[in-house]
C-alpha cells in the first residue's frame, strides 16, 4: 500500500525540492555570511542599516530639589537646555556624559544612574538620558556654554523646550 506521503512525492517533486530548499534558506545565507571578509561584512552593515547619533544627557538634581540646566550659545531656540552632549566613537554613553560635564562645567557625577532612552527621526539621532545628584555651584567652562543654572521645578526657564520640561517633571517625581 502507498502513503499518502509517497503518493504527494510522486506528484510534485519539484514542489517537495523548493520547500526544503525553502527551509534551508536561511542555514545558507549565514554559510555565506560568515564567509565573507569581516570588511565586507561591516559595509554591508553599513549600507543597510540606519545611521544616526548617539548623545547622552543629564537630568541632575540637588538636595534641595532643583534642577541644573545649560543655556546653550549653540543651540536652537532659547539655548537652554539639559546638559549633556555626542558620544564619540567608541565610547559608552556614561563616559560620554561625564566628559561633556567635566568639559563644559567642570561638574564630577559618580552616582548617574539610567533614566530613559528616546529616539528622534528629525535628526536621526539616539539619546541616553541620566538621572544625577550634585550639590556644587558649576560654572560655564567653554564658549558653548553661556551659563549654567539650578532651577526650582517651579520656575523652569522660558524656552526649555516642551519634551524636556516633560522629563524634568517626570525624573523630579521618581526621585
Amino acid at each position: 500500500m502507498v502513503s499518502v506521503a509517497d503518493m504527494v512525492v510522486r506528484i510534485v517533486p519539484e514542489s517537495v525540492l523548493f520547500v526544503s530548499s525553502v527551509t534551508n534558506y536561511p542555514n545558507l545565507m549565514g554559510r555565506i555570511w560568515r564567509s565573507l571578509p569581516a570588511r565586507m561584512r561591516r559595509w554591508s552593515m553599513r549600507v543597510t542599516n540606519a545611521r544616526f547619533t548617539v548623545t547622552a544627557g543629564a537630568l541632575i538634581f540637588n538636595d534641595a530639589g532643583k534642577v541644573l540646566l545649560l543655556k546653550h550659545r549653540f543651540r536652537a531656540g532659547s539655548g537652554w537646555g539639559l546638559p549633556g552632549g555626542f558620544l564619540k566613537k567608541g565610547e559608552q554613553p556614561l563616559d560620554a556624559l561625564k566628559r561633556e560635564l567635566r568639559e563644559e562645567i567642570a561638574l564630577e557625577v559618580d552616582d548617574a544612574q539610567i533614566f530613559t532612552a528616546r529616539s528622534f527621526r528629525k535628526p536621526r539621532q539616539v539619546e541616553v538620558l541620566f538621572r544625577c545628584r550634585a550639590n556644587v555651584d558649576v560654572t560655564p567652562q567653554t564658549i558653548e556654554v553661556e551659563r549654567a543654572e539650578w532651577f526650582d521645578l517651579r520656575s523652569l526657564p522660558e524656552g526649555l523646550p516642551r519634551d524636556q520640561r516633560r522629563l524634568v517633571e517626570r525624573a523630579a517625581k521618581s526621585m
